[in-house]
C-alpha cells in the first residue's frame, strides 16, 4: 500500500484488500492511464484531423451507396512547386475533394476550364433567353388571331 495515502489505505483496508494489493492497483492505475490516454488521442484525431476524409464519424446511407461513384483526388504536398502547378494545370482545384469517376480531360489548362464554363453558361442563358423571346412571339401571334404551332 503506498505510504503517502493513508486515507486511502484505510479505505481499501476497510473493504478487504491488503498491502500486497498495491501492486495490482498500481497496473490497473497504468492499463486505465494507457486506455484514457489512447481514447482522448482518438476523440481529439477525429475533430481536428488533418486528412480532412479520415474521421472516425459515420457516414450517412445515401452518401454509402454513392461511393462507387466517386474517386479520390491526390493533393500535391503544398512545398512542391512544380507539383502543385501541375495539379492546378490540370484543373484540379476546380471542385471538390471527391469528383466523379472519368473526368473528361484532365490535361486541360485550368484558363481554358473557366473560359469553357463561362461559355458554356452563356450559352445556356442565351437558350432561355431564346425560348422567353419566341413563346412570346407565338403568344402575341395567336392573340390576333393567326394559328401557330
Amino acid at each position: 500500500m503506498p505510504r503517502s495515502f493513508p486515507q486511502a489505505r484505510r479505505l481499501l483496508g476497510g473493504m478487504g484488500f491488503e498491502r500486497r494489493d498495491a501492486y495490482f492497483f498500481k497496473q490497473m492505475g497504468k492499463g486505465m492511464l494507457c486506455t484514457y490516454g489512447l481514447l482522448a488521442a482518438a476523440w481529439l484525431w477525429n475533430d481536428t484531423s488533418p486528412l480532412g476524409w479520415w474521421t472516425l464519424k459515420p457516414r450517412p446511407k445515401e452518401e454509402k451507396k454513392k461511393a462507387h461513384l466517386y474517386e479520390r483526388r491526390d493533393f500535391p504536398y503544398p512545398g512542391d512547386e512544380h507539383a502543385v502547378e501541375e495539379f492546378i494545370k490540370s484543373g484540379g482545384a476546380l471542385g471538390t475533394t471527391i469528383g466523379p469517376k472519368g473526368f473528361a480531360d484532365t490535361n486541360v489548362d485550368s484558363d481554358n476550364m473557366q473560359k469553357q464554363l463561362k461559355s458554356k453558361k452563356f450559352d445556356q442563358e442565351a437558350l432561355k433567353l431564346w425560348f422567353r423571346v419566341r413563346n412570346e412571339v407565338v403568344q402575341e401571334l395567336q392573340e390576333k388571331g393567326f394559328d401557330v404551332e
